[in-house]
């Protein structure tokens, strides 16, 4: 059984953001990124992106069934927040309709893939690991991104659908009810470290993706 949580302990919710600040902020500047903030990037390459993130969140979503009865897991089990069917509108727009057979993933996305496999179907603190390391990036940074496509690629809509969240009424109550969530689960000192540290692992294979995109521009 897990130990009680105390009033004296730090609440969840900062420790993961303060023990991922630093890998956080390596992926926000990673290549790949300030290409696309910049409005480097052709229009293609932001279609490499988008594919590699429907292949990442289709295995996160499947987990997301998986745990959707657990006690622990579910209760950060929120549709509004699949991505999957707007990332099948983005890539149609990005990719025509022959889009599914051109999902090709770079090597650390067949890695990502693997590792959401591995430990996110049937342990709780793994799938809340790789679930926060990208829904909750993809409701703050993202939007900047969202701004960055219509600005500088003129796309809004299709092709963008991926940073819509029109299911979410206030982001930032939502943002405040996860973050509550992760404060109230039952979780130990020894399990909470190790949520850190798989925490840790899926911004790693974040900038790995970043990093595999960023050597195919050349």
């Amino acid at each position: 059984m897990a130990a009680p949580i105390t009033a004296e302990q730090t609440p969840f919710s900062t420790t993961l953001r303060e023990s991922t600040r630093t890998v956080h902020d390596r992926a926000n500047n990673s290549r790949y990124m300030q290409a696309l903030l910049d409005g480097e990037l052709p229009l293609e390459g932001y279609a490499r992106l988008a594919v590699q993130y429907f292949l990442i969140y289709q295995a996160i979503e499947e987990a997301s069934d998986a745990q959707r009865g657990h006690p622990e897991a579910g209760t950060f089990v929120f549709d509004e927040l699949r991505r999957v069917p707007a990332l099948r509108g983005d890539l149609e727009f990005l990719l025509g309709p022959d889009w599914a057979r051109q999902l090709e993933p770079v090597a650390a996305t067949e890695d990502y893939v693997r590792r959401i496999r591995k430990v996110a179907f049937d342990w709780p603190g793994g799938y809340v690991a790789h679930h926060y390391t990208r829904y909750l990036g993809d409701l703050a940074g993202g939007q900047v991104v969202r701004k960055l496509l219509k600005k500088a690629y003129d796309v809004e809509g299709p092709g963008a659908l991926f940073y819509a969240f029109d299911g979410i009424e206030s982001v930032p109550a939502f943002r405040k009810q996860y973050r509550a969530a992760l404060d109230a689960a039952p979780w130990d000192e020894a399990e909470r470290t190790r949520i850190v540290t798989e925490t840790l692992v899926a911004f790693e294979f974040n900038i790995a993706v970043l990093a595999d995109l960023a050597d195919e521009l050349g």
